[in-house]
């Protein structure tokens, strides 16, 4: 059973000192690169609803779309990386990819396809890069420090994007509102990332494969992959959170990418203690704890609440659920795949989250256009607990 043989190490706490090197190389390199990335996507949402006047239909469809992008990139990524022994070249070409798509948006100009195929091949890139950098993290950690492990790497992550909208702000204003310098400047950053991790972080030896070894398919038939997909079809995306946020608490416009930072603040503060907890009492447990944080969120949008309430507990209750799921996922996983199938079922699990999520982002985008932004949060909320009941009751039914 995975509550009981896979999740209960009972490690008491841990300094940070016993996570590697290698995730701290990893961690800078994230950081970078969010912070690249937040200083484009930060407004996204608020660009395409309020200054391009897309439909909350359109708006999901756009999103779940460019999610589901990097899937196959996700898959590949994985997949290439454990076959020829390279997860740090894997990675490398995938963060490569992002930066020159910063690049792509400064030359695409005003136009929306060019836009578009940009900011697709900056979501590709990072569809590449992720199964192999965690992959990375899994094979130079002991298992009973996986989650403080994720839990720093997505600290510093998180701290990426907490700095990325500040960074964004700050150059509009000294470019004078012009977008152009935020592009190269997002670029700029984007180079450093890349240079941290060719510097800085050193690739495992390749795995010998054995007779015995788990075969691929049997990886995709684990039933980690099932709970995951159902956790991802809870989950109703980041833009619809911070729009239905902004319109229930009539803040204003400008004030709209904070959202953002107020979320990844709340990240970074609890990824590690998180990480901790869930290595001592359980990764299922946490993240549990962190889904019904995310139902939590949906009630406080449906309630007809205003003013500074749901400006602080929205974003705290959103970065407890990321906290909680994100890296501690991740850590579990990273126990129960094989280490020369490692990328392989990391992409696995990441890639039909990212295809439920395109379906939950599209379905809640049709429910809000017909029935109104409360009645598909309220639908939203129903539809969660039974789905992470599903969940874990995969999680912990024996083999």
């Amino acid at each position: 059973m995975y509550l009981s043989t896979l999740d209960r190490t009972r490690a008491a706490g841990g300094s940070l000192r016993t996570v590697g090197g290698t995730v701290y190389a990893l961690g800078a390199v994230s950081l970078a690169t969010d912070v690249s990335a937040e200083m484009v996507t930060a407004i996204l949402p608020l660009y395409l609803v309020v200054g391009l006047q897309f439909s909350p239909a359109a708006y999901g469809l756009i999103d779940g779309l460019y999610t589901g992008a990097t899937v196959l990139l996700r898959l590949a990524g994985g997949h290439v990386a454990d076959r020829i022994g390279r997860h740090k070249a894997v990675a490398g070409a995938g963060y490569g990819l992002s930066a020159l798509a910063k690049l792509g948006l400064l030359a695409a100009g005003a136009s929306g396809p060019l836009i578009g195929l940009a900011i697709t091949a900056d979501r590709a890139g990072k569809g590449l890069r992720t199964a192999p950098r965690d992959a990375l993290i899994t094979l130079t950690t002991p298992p009973e420090r996986l989650g403080l492990a994720f839990g720093v790497h997505r600290t510093m992550d998180a701290t990426g994007a907490f700095l990325g909208p500040l960074a964004a702000l700050g150059v509009l204003l000294l470019a004078g509102g012009a977008f152009g310098p935020v592009f190269v400047a997002s670029f700029c950053v984007a180079l450093l990332g890349l240079l941290i991790l060719a510097l800085f972080v050193q690739d495992v030896p390749p795995v010998r494969r054995e007779r015995a070894t788990l075969p691929w398919r049997a990886v995709a038939r684990t039933r980690l992959l099932p709970a995951a997909c159902l956790l991802g079809l809870v989950t109703i995306g980041d833009g619809f959170v911070y729009l239905l946020l902004q319109r229930q608490s009539g803040l204003g416009l400008g004030w709209f990418p904070l959202l953002a930072v107020a979320t990844s603040l709340v990240y970074l503060l609890l990824a590690v203690p998180l990480g901790r907890l869930a290595d001592r009492y359980g990764k299922v447990r946490i993240m549990v704890g962190g889904h019904g944080a995310l139902v939590a969120v949906y009630l406080l949008l449906a309630a007809p609440l205003g003013g500074w309430a749901p400006l602080v507990l929205v974003p705290v209750l959103y970065g407890v659920f990321y906290a909680a799921t994100d890296g501690v996922l991740m850590a579990l996983a990273g126990t129960v795949f094989p280490p020369e199938l490692r990328a392989t079922g990391l992409a696995l699990v990441q890639s039909g989250q990212a295809l439920c999520y395109v379906v939950s982002s599209v379905l809640f985008g049709l429910a809000w256009q017909a029935w109104g932004p409360r009645p598909a949060l309220l639908a939203a909320a129903a539809t969660a607990v039974p789905v992470m009941a599903g969940a874990v009751y995969l999680l912990m039914r024996k083999p």
